[in-house]
């Protein structure tokens, strides 16, 4: 039976009928599986370095390096007066770039690649995204703190800035993954969105203040202050290095973006999680 529901499931493409799931016991499931969670989130990270000879050190080193040579073939091209030094600016904007894209691409396709351990123990489907936040979350918070020590080393860092340290972080995990579960319920159903993503994140790095301020881009600056990612970045700034002028209204922005992904997703999860098992 279960068989013929795939098949017919298939066939008819995104709509599959069945009972749907109450978002109290989604949220139930999903917190009686916290250790579960913390216990792959802790594993899936670090099993991703276990055999590098540097370890989770990559962690820290990708991020850095893809920032300084932003930094350098920038400041060949335009010099942009970010009122401190452009190294920190663009590692800052970057760190929180790679997190929200790693997320976001390990996060769509995370409930297809965990189908065997669906297949043998229940669990919401979102649980898997959020494995895919928290493994994230390691390298995120170790990053974050060599950012703070680089921008202490460097004379730039203003005490009161680091109140909203925690506010940043917590920005940037819940907007991630907010996107993560609505991408990785619509893989499901459509394979073709992983592939989307990645094509989309080509021309979204671009129109991501991660390497040149908020205010220095002329008529493209309503989209890109429109952008989910740009008020987590420039939030993050504000914990660090200093925010761009006017991000606050990004950050209104993120924060309404992040409420309809969350309701989307709380949609869509709640609606499919039962047939979810069919296409996997």
């Amino acid at each position: 039976m279960a068989a013929y529901r795939s098949r017919s499931a298939r066939a008819k493409g995104f709509s599959l009928s069945g009972p749907s799931t109450p978002l109290p016991e989604l949220v139930r499931g999903l917190w009686d599986a916290r250790d579960l969670l913390a216990l792959l989130s802790r594993k899936e990270f670090f099993v991703r370095y276990r055999r590098a000879s540097f370890g989770v050190l990559w962690a820290v080193v990708l991020p850095l390096l893809q920032a300084i040579v932003l930094a350098v073939v920038v400041n060949r091209f335009v010099r942009f007066d970010t009122g401190g030094n452009f190294t920190l600016f663009v590692f800052a904007g970057t760190l929180a770039w790679s997190f929200f894209s790693q997320t976001i691409s390990g996060g769509t396709t995370s409930i297809v690649d965990n189908a065997d351990m669906s297949a043998k123990i229940y669990v919401p489907r979102a649980l898997f995204p959020l494995v895919v936040v928290g493994a994230g979350l390691y390298g995120l918070l170790i990053s974050t703190l060599i950012l703070i020590a680089f921008v202490i080393g460097a004379g730039e860092l203003e005490p009161v800035r680091l109140l909203l340290i925690v506010p940043a972080i917590a920005v940037l995990v819940v907007l991630s993954t907010a996107a993560a579960l609505l991408l990785s319920a619509l893989h499901v159903y459509f394979r073709d969105m992983k592939y989307l993503v990645a094509a989309a994140l080509l021309p979204w790095f671009y129109l991501t203040p991660v390497f040149y301020p908020l205010d220095r881009i002329g008529s493209l600056h309503g989209v890109v202050e429109a952008n989910p990612v740009t008020g987590a970045v420039e939030l993050l700034r504000a914990a660090t290095i200093g925010a761009d002028h006017g991000w606050a209204v990004a950050l209104w922005w993120t924060a309404g973006w992040t409420v309809a992904l969350f309701a989307l997703a709380a949609v869509v999860h709640r609606r499919h999680d039962r047939n979810m098992s069919d296409l996997l």
